[in-house]
């Protein structure tokens, strides 16, 4: 029985070992044949929708890792619009309502409320938090 899954990410890309232990579980889960529907990036989580990320050659890129993950398996990344915000990750769309000089959410994450998370309960079989 294939079921459907939502992730919520709170920790971020580096640091602490969450957002990694996110992306093998994600990982685990599309490869048992389950669906993984949304990664819902909140918190400190949303670092990892940094497109200003660089890490060293020889680290794992776990933003690269999350873009091909969602292109590969149909998967959408959501940041939380606010906390998003607060922490300096800011999409196209927000930086021209805020009237920031620049933009860095990174290609196939996509900003989104507290609703976003909500919408995609309400559809999840399982909803795991790291």
């Amino acid at each position: 029985m294939s079921l459907n899954y939502v992730l919520v990410v709170d920790g971020p890309a580096y640091g602490t070992q969450a957002a990694r232990q996110a992306y093998q579980f994600a990982q685990a889960v599309i490869g048992q044949g389950h669906k993984l529907s949304r990664v819902f990036f909140y918190q400190d989580g949303v670092h990892n929708g940094s497109a200003l990320a660089a890490p060293a050659s020889d680290e794992f890129d776990l933003v690269a890792a999350w873009q091909q993950l969602a292109t590969e398996n149909e998967v959408e990344l959501q940041t939380c619009v606010a906390a998003a915000l607060r922490r300096g990750i800011v999409s196209k769309q927000e930086a021209e309502q805020n009237s920031l000089p620049g933009d860095n959410l990174a290609a196939g994450f996509e900003q989104a409320g507290l609703g976003g998370l909500a919408e995609a309960m309400l559809t999840a079989d399982r909803v795991i938090q790291f």
